[in-house]
């Protein structure tokens, strides 16, 4: 019998240890790699970091580090090889042409941004999210069509071989730019669509909730609203924005469920996904979520700031959730012991003496999985749009 069940890919995961870059900071970007990986269905087998000032011009790594990458590779029948940054057009074709030596073995190579919007691909669902994700994977697509062409000058002797592979890349050159007019065409429909929809919505009170990706936003959504957006351990679960009407008390608003972000998000998908992105920017509101059970939460808190501030909506009134406090644990040592011992969860009163109660805007800890503190999360968000319901609208206290 066949096996008619679809083999896994294996991959193998390339960083770059740097001054921008440390060892501990290029671990935790790999292990967020690896977690892209497995979102996308990859089981990873190795990883690889070479310490470089900057990347190599013509391959990202040395030539010692590719042919170790090349010996595993070939040695393993790993499908895939990932790498952490962006690659040239020029890096990526000379990576495949030099990892893959032997004929009968065709081994990808792609980057972070080439995983992230094939991920994006998989988990579109609605027309706009398709379309969106879509342009997006064209504009990467374009520049690096000349790879698709390469058979070409190998050809020695063929009268107007070279003519005819340049005709082809610049049909398909044209092809592709077409496209990519067509899906801005389309993507300008859908968004004054879009802007109808969110005027058609009344003058509620809008808050959208927003944070890194896989930090619990659609568990908190659902939670608030009682509805069932999908929800799962995997990272960019949600592409479609999910607007609920959401009461607390007696006071109606608007909660809307995002895009999560993550670090070097693709410019390409920020720019395809503005109309998505204008959920946060009309917000009067946002809940910013946080997992504080991962290690790097605080980069992550960085990385959602920036990108709030360059999509311009860094000053709105934001209130900081620290959600899956359930799994949050701190190292607990000996007197004697300078090596971390055992671990055990903190209490909510403790992290609310830590530094995080301290910030500038309010903030909460809750468990959404866990119903942990949901009713203070509430009545801070309660109180806030209440504030803001009495300035816009001041006779109609009568809600209160």
């Amino acid at each position: 019998m066949h096996d008619t069940q679809k083999k896994q890919e294996t991959a193998i995961l390339v960083g770059l240890i740097n001054r921008s870059q440390n060892e501990d900071t290029a671990k935790e970007y790999l292990d967020e790699l690896e977690f892209l990986a497995d979102t996308a269905g990859a089981k990873v087998l190795k990883r690889y970091t070479q310490r470089l000032e900057h990347p190599d011009s013509r391959t990202f790594i040395g030539a010692g580090k590719l042919n170790d990458v090349r010996t595993f590779v070939l040695e393993n029948a790993v499908d895939v090889v990932i790498f952490d940054d962006e690659l040239s057009p020029a890096q990526q074709r000379n990576l495949e042409k030099e990892i893959n030596t032997e004929k009968e073995i065709k081994i990808k190579v792609v980057d972070r941004t080439r995983l992230i919007l094939d991920i994006f691909a998989s988990r579109a669902r609605t027309a706009h999210a398709k379309t969106q994700v879509e342009l997006a994977q064209s504009i990467y697509l374009l520049p690096r069509l000349t790879k698709m062409w390469d058979h070409l000058d190998r050809i020695k002797g063929g009268i107007g071989m070279k003519g005819a592979g340049e005709t082809e890349i610049e049909t398909d050159r044209r092809i592709v730019r077409d496209r990519i007019a067509l899906l801005k065409e389309r993507l300008k429909v859908i968004d004054r669509q879009m802007e109808t929809q969110r005027k058609s919505r009344g003058e509620m009170i809008r808050v959208a909730l927003v944070g890194y990706t896989n930090v619990g936003k659609s568990t908190i959504m659902n939670m608030l609203s009682k509805s069932e957006v999908f929800a799962e351990n995997k990272l960019f679960a949600t592409l479609d924005t999910t607007v609920r009407k959401v009461v607390i008390e007696n006071l109606p608003f608007l909660l809307s469920d995002t895009v999560g972000f993550i670090r070097k998000l693709p410019t390409n998908l920020i720019e395809s996904f503005k109309s998505t992105l204008d959920e946060v920017r009309e917000a009067d509101i946002l809940i910013h979520v946080v997992d504080i059970s991962h290690p790097g939460f605080e980069d992550q808190i960085n990385v959602v700031n920036q990108t709030l501030a360059d999509i311009g909506a860094g000053d709105k009134q934001t209130i900081v959730v620290f959600n899956k406090i359930d799994a949050f644990t701190f190292d607990e040592k000996e007197e004697d012991d300078l090596t971390p011992t055992t671990k055990r969860n903190i209490s909510l009163d403790e992290l609310k003496k830590t530094w995080m109660s301290n910030l500038t805007t309010q903030c909460v800890f809750i468990s959404a999985t866990d119903k942990k503190n949901i009713e203070e999360f509430k009545k801070v968000l309660y109180e806030r749009i209440k504030e803001m319901h009495l300035k816009r609208y001041p006779y109609n206290n009568f809600l209160y």
